[in-house]
């Protein structure tokens, strides 16, 4: 019989490259080039090498846990990235304390290398000195960023730590102020005027720049009632030269990060809020997708169309639900010449979203959450954000205006990057059916399911108890949305083909997607520009067509052979940029959650139990939405077993059961700023019990449904934007696999 043991034996000679991802814990991973499983590093390999280094290892072994073990052979390149932590002195010796725990090394600081930093304050570090196996790296002070509980210093810390660029170039700031200011005579040539038809943006309270207008009317297909939807977007493009200054740092950026307070924009100020943003009462240069849908929410035919638009109201999310709630009320009455209107948009919106009923797309329902700050930055409360019948109706809009792009560049032949998602893998597939007949849960998921039989189990479930958990399950069964120029398909979204058009003001691929189509309707032939692409993603790429023996584009693509590695390039760096944004968000974010939730040490809360691990269970809050974790031995004094099916703890002696889904009372014990983790207790009554009922999985085995399911943590969505789970998703805070994922 094979074996992963004479899997290991056949490799042993066999020399792998890739990156090094630390551990706060002292050990680490090679991640592959070739795409294949990750390589573990004990502690002792890990002296000589820091993370994110690129390395060339050797596989030596298979470790206790039956994972392949690592032996460093050469250091192939270390990135000059700087490092981000707290000057300390101790001993009489300088040091920096790194803040991402994932270095694992504290960084040796000469006296004359500090600069003017003071012990306690957040410095950043260039290393003068790489470590050794019997010596720690040495570095000087490049920058001092303040102190630790500086308003914005969750930020600062964060674009560095991540690599996210924050600091446009003199060149493209430069190219930004020659721009004009306003939509000039000439840029109305060879453009329809679409001025005078009612387009109307619909955002949340808190945005600043609008990259998407709609507008809707009735209209008939021969006798058969219709609608005519046009989605008109930023052109971006007219204003971004390809290859320039201004283009060289959006692609650098690839997307807007959003954080509490702060946005870090793809694009200069003057363009993203300003000229290319579809402000109210002034015009703006569009690109349009026309769109006729039928009443069962077909899209008859569309085409595609460079205008001038001009937005006749800039209206919000919670305005327009009000509006399509009582036409007669307030709200109608301050926007009674856009009603009608309204009307028409939500009309279309139904026969669309009936459209996507049918045919079984993915469709979970969450409930997301809003960090909303004082005046200095600090969490001033963490609320629930309600997701109305105005936020599905534009993202009906979007997605049915980025289908029509995607067909339309798909029928030219042209290449393109695609947003493709792909079905579960047959691993995870079984282990999602291991958990679902743990849980009672009757369900048929054939080897190739449908998107349509996990939305089967959504409805079946959604009345549990434990819904959101068994939500959650499903979606993480699933792989990550990704940039690509070969098309396979939305799995989620059940598109045959998908792409992203509507937000090129915040997103590099949208723009790439308005170039290509202009070409089409000019006659032209879009070429990628030499854009630059980091050497990780260089190896990357090198090794997945030496791994597939590809010496051309593969079928269908759309690219000549030479023009094919540029477009997976361009795919790769918008993915792994798109993560580094989400992971940035979700670090800031959980600092302040911890500075929040140090202000409420002691106190006791009722929350939920949302995840189960071998060495603990994760709480979310009822009140706060905060997560935190009840460690094992917090739970009693007794042997707990973790039941990876069941996904719960359960007692030896009293056989008590903490599952997901499970309701406690605890106490916040502990919050670790650096760290990012947040310890609870579980709060006992008089007689010394825990104040925690049966897990749902039992009520489950007993055949009950329980009532509605508590409100569920996430993000928003916006522009067709699901949460999707990757092969290996990365660990959060606390080590865990982190949950939140995206189309």
């Amino acid at each position: 019989m094979y074996s992963k043991k004479n899997e290991i034996q056949n490799t042993a000679n066999e020399e792998i490259e890739g990156s090094v991802q630390g551990h706060r814990d002292g050990h680490g991973f090679v991640i592959r080039d070739d795409g294949e499983g990750d390589i573990y590093l004990p502690p002792n390999e890990m002296r000589a090498v820091l993370h994110k280094d690129r390395v060339r290892v050797r596989i030596v072994r298979q470790d206790k846990r039956g994972r392949p073990e690592g032996r460093v052979l050469e250091i192939i390149e270390r990135p000059a990235q700087p490092i981000i932590g707290r000057l300390l002195h101790e001993a009489g010796i300088w040091l920096v304390a790194p803040e991402d725990k994932r270095y694992g090394q504290d960084v040796m600081i000469p006296k004359v290398a500090t600069g003017n930093a003071s012990v306690g304050q957040v410095v950043v570090v260039q290393l003068t000195e790489p470590p050794a196996l019997y010596g720690q790296p040495v570095g000087r002070v490049v920058e001092v960023l303040g102190e630790v509980d500086d308003p914005g210093m969750e930020v600062e810390i964060a674009v560095r730590k991540y690599g996210v660029p924050h600091v446009f170039s003199d060149e493209c700031l430069a190219q930004t102020q020659a721009l004009p200011d306003a939509v000039r005579v000439a840029d109305w040539r060879q453009r329809v005027d679409l001025s005078d038809v009612g387009f109307v943006t619909i955002d949340g309270e808190d945005a600043r720049d609008f990259d998407d207008a709609v507008y809707c009317e009735p209209t008939r297909i021969g006798r058969a009632k219709a609608w005519r939807l046009l989605v008109a977007i930023a052109d971006v493009s007219h204003y971004v030269d390809s290859g320039g200054a201004i283009d060289t740092d959006a692609y650098d950026r690839a997307t807007s990060v959003y954080f509490p307070r702060r946005v870090l924009p793809m694009l200069p100020e003057k363009l993203s809020n300003g000229l290319c943003s579809l402000n109210p009462l002034v015009p703006r240069l569009a690109m349009v997708c026309d769109m006729v849908v039928t009443s069962k929410g077909a899209v008859h035919a569309y085409q595609f169309y460079t205008a001038v638009i001009e937005s006749h109201a800039r209206l919000t999310y919670t305005e327009v639900a009000a509006i399509l709630a009582n036409t007669r009320g307030l709200e109608a009455g301050r926007h009674a010449d856009r009603v009608k209107d309204l009307l028409h948009l939500y009309e279309v919106y139904r026969a669309l979203l009936a459209e996507r009923h049918a045919r079984g797309a993915v469709d979970f329902e969450t409930t997301e959450t809003q960090i909303v700050c004082d005046d200095n930055g600090r969490i001033d409360k963490i609320v629930p954000r309600v997701r109305t019948e105005a936020h599905r109706l534009i993202e009906e809009a979007m997605l049915a205006a980025n289908v029509c792009a995607a067909d339309f560049i798909a029928e030219n032949k042209r290449a393109c990057l695609y947003r493709v998602h792909e079905g579960p893998t047959p691993e995870k597939l079984e282990i999602l059916r291991g958990y679902l007949k743990a849980l009672a849960v009757h369900a048929q998921l054939p080897d190739e399911p449908p998107p349509s039989a996990f939305q089967a189990i959504a409805e079946a479930t959604k009345d549990r108890p434990d819904a959101a958990q068994i939500h959650s399950m499903l979606l993480r069964s699933m792989q990550q949305a990704i940039y690509t120029p070969i098309n396979s398909g939305h799995f989620g979204l059940a598109f045959e083909a998908y792409t992203h058009f509507t937000s090129p003001i915040r997103r590099y691929p949208d723009l790439l997607v308005h170039r290509v189509i202009k070409s089409i309707l000019e006659g032209k032939k879009y070429q990628l520009p030499p854009l630059p692409m980091p050497g990780e993603a260089q190896h990357k790429l090198a090794r997945q067509w030496a791994a597939k023996g590809r010496q051309e584009a593969p079928p269908g693509s759309g690219a000549a052979p030479r023009d094919q590695q540029g477009w997976e390039a361009a795919g790769l760096h918008c993915s792994a940029n798109e993560r580094r944004a989400d992971e940035a968000s979700r670090d800031v974010e959980a600092w302040l959650k911890c500075q929040y939730m140090r202000e409420h040490l002691g106190e006791e809360y009722g929350g939920i139990v949302s995840a189960v691990t071998s060495f603990g269970i994760f709480v979310t809050l009822d009140t706060l939405y905060v997560e935190g974790l009840v460690h094992i031995t917090e739970l009693g004094a007794e042997y707990f077993r973790f039941d990876e099916a069941r996904q719960e703890l359960r007692g030896e002696r009293t056989g008590v059961r903490y599952g997901v889904g499970t309701r406690l009372r605890v106490q916040v014990s502990r919050v670790d700023l650096d760290g990012r983790k947040i310890d609870f207790r579980l709060v006992q009554d008089d007689a010394g019990d825990a104040r925690a009922l049966k897990a749902p999985a039992a009520k489950a085995e007993r055949g009950g449904n329980g009532g509605k399911r508590d409100a569920g943590g996430g993000k928003p969505a916006k522009n067709a934007e699901k949460k999707q789970f990757k092969d290996k998703p990365p660990r959060d805070k606390h080590g865990r696999h982190a949950t939140r994922r995206k189309h």
